[in-house]
């Protein structure tokens, strides 16, 4: 009797860090029920991997690199979601838009502020941290692979409502990208020059990009901004933050 083997998750890595990518590539490499499919370093050369046709050849470029020569549709697609120019999050939404079946399971270094819900949200359909174990991505991988959802335990402990539902974050979705970029470090108690030297901002810019966050979100401090994070997320900020737990105390 012949013994057909059983096929391949395939897994395309999206990170803009080349060294993240390399590293998970060789632990995946390692499961017999998984095959890396390829390396992209941005949201935006997702977008053209997924445009080009099976006749297509696929070329070296970008900080891009494929196992092979033709275009192949993977069955995950392993998406960090706080990469520079397309995010996560916008990806996520575009990468959906353009291919509906795509399973996206979305990986950050950080689990704090608005990121994880938006991310789960857009689309995807888990968010796992990178501090986690390779058993804990493996297991992850399988489970979206079956269909299932998985959410890092570090995250789901933090998260008082059901990340997928409909009813989270919806007072955030009316920033914009940069808002939400924003904002999203605001809450991390970055103060205004960080934020301009990190995203290459004038501090005029960004006190602009803070004012219309304030005002689309009806507040007027960074502390209502945090506040009104961890109320939309309970404890969502890292609950070790002196900085948060100050705020907390004295809403």
């Amino acid at each position: 009797m012949q013994i057909i083997p059983l096929k391949k998750i395939s897994i395309l890595i999206v990170d803009d860090h080349e060294l993240v990518r390399e590293g998970i590539a060789r632990l995946l490499n390692d499961a017999q029920d998984i095959e890396i499919a390829g390396q992209l370093s941005s949201g935006e050369e997702v977008l053209g991997y997924l445009s080009m046709t099976v006749s297509n050849r696929i070329q070296s470029h970008g900080g891009a690199s494929f196992t092979s020569s033709s275009y192949q549709m993977p069955d995950i697609i392993l998406l960090d979601a706080r990469m520079p120019g397309l995010n996560g999050i916008e990806a996520t939404r575009a990468i959906l838009k353009r291919s509906p079946d795509c399973k996206i399971l979305a990986m950050s270094s950080v689990v704090s502020g608005v990121i994880p819900a938006q991310m789960l949200r857009s689309g995807a359909r888990g968010f796992i941290t990178k501090s986690g174990s390779v058993e804990e991505l493996l297991k992850a991988i399988r489970t979206v692979s079956a269909g299932g959802n998985y959410v890092t335990p570090s995250l789901a402990t933090r998260l008082a409502i059901d990340p997928f539902g409909e009813e989270s974050g919806g007072l955030f979705d009316k920033l914009s990208r940069r808002e939400l970029q924003i904002s999203q470090m605001l809450t991390e108690g970055k103060k205004v020059s960080q934020i301009s030297s990190d995203l290459d901002l004038s501090p005029k810019t960004v006190y602009s990009y803070r004012y219309r966050i304030f005002e689309k979100l009806g507040i007027s401090s960074d502390v209502e901004l945090t506040l009104l994070a961890v109320k939309q997320w309970p404890s969502r900020l890292n609950p070790a933050s002196q900085w948060t737990n100050e705020l907390l105390s004295h809403s």
